[in-house]
């Protein structure tokens, strides 16, 4: 199992950093040259030292990546957790958290929880859906300790992301009893969860860190660049170089790799439909 041993932010209050260092949180104040410039958020990996009796962030290393909402940088993936019912599942919702998590050059775990309330054969065909495409994917019930995710976490820092009442939280507080991240049960009025996470923290988990991220829920499309998009869709990757135009959509170009894959039946329908929906998406937004 790999170990995380980065001096990284864990939690960020009122300008002061709580950093895990040396295998314990520590409380640090930055240098007022990086309060200047680009601000210490959570996730940044940084360089600290103890003077004068306290911690001090020196530097912040460079970012692979940061997200704005939630505010939190160096993400290696992003469980994509969906409910199986209450709320029900949605193959349109997944698809577009995938293609923005992937957008980010974050990976796309897919988690499918509450199992127990559906049967086995829709469970195996949502499975393959994204199975046959490369994505992992891990399927929870409320009888399973989610040990499974040991694996997937350990050494990398993870957002969760997804709708309200899927069981996000639920499933760090059964990976850990310590949490005290707060859960609900779905409103039977509204038909959906009511979000409970107070603020934005990385916790330790399996020897990495992960962020309970409401923001994700909320899919804005409005700044996506479409050939971006068409380049960065996990399931074109195999194939996007070998479409005839460097600028090609995948929608109408003649001698389109995607399509004629899409053709032999090598990339899901179902995913290039919402990818094709979201170009629309794109449109509508922009005007």
């Amino acid at each position: 199992m790999t170990m995380f041993n980065k001096s990284v932010i864990t939690r960020i209050v009122s300008n002061r950093y709580h950093v895990y260092h040396n295998n314990k949180i520590v409380e640090a104040v930055a240098m007022g040259k990086l309060r200047l410039g680009q601000k210490p958020i959570v996730g940044d990996e940084v360089k600290i030292e103890f003077l004068e009796e306290k911690y001090v962030i020196q530097e912040v290393l460079p970012r692979r990546n940061s997200l704005i909402r939630p505010l939190v940088a160096n993400v290696d993936q992003a469980l994509i957790v969906m409910s199986a019912l209450e709320p029900d599942f949605s193959y349109t919702l997944v698809d577009r958290l995938i293609f923005l998590v992937a957008l980010e050059g974050i990976e796309p775990v897919i988690v499918l929880t509450k199992t127990d309330l559906i049967s086995e054969e829709k469970k195996n065909e949502i499975e393959l859906e994204y199975t046959q495409a490369g994505y992992r994917f891990i399927a929870l019930n409320k009888f399973d300790d989610a040990s499974e995710l040991s694996d997937v976490l350990a050494g990398k820092i993870s957002v969760l992301a997804g709708q309200s009442g899927v069981g996000k939280s639920s499933i760090l507080n059964r990976m850990n009893q310590d949490f005290s991240l707060q859960t609900q049960e779905i409103s039977k009025a509204l038909g959906r969860g009511k979000h409970t996470t107070r603020h934005n923290q990385l916790y330790n988990v399996e020897n990495g860190w992960i962020a309970d991220t409401p923001g994700f829920s909320s899919l804005n499309f409005s700044k996506v660049d479409p050939l971006e998009l068409a380049q960065k869709v996990p399931d074109f990757a195999p194939f996007v170089s070998e479409c005839r135009y460097r600028d090609c959509l995948h929608v109408s170009e003649p001698s389109c790799k995607i399509k004629e894959e899409l053709e032999k039946e090598k990339i899901s329908k179902v995913r290039y439909q919402n990818y094709c929906d979201v170009l629309d998406l794109i449109k509508e937004e922009r005007r």
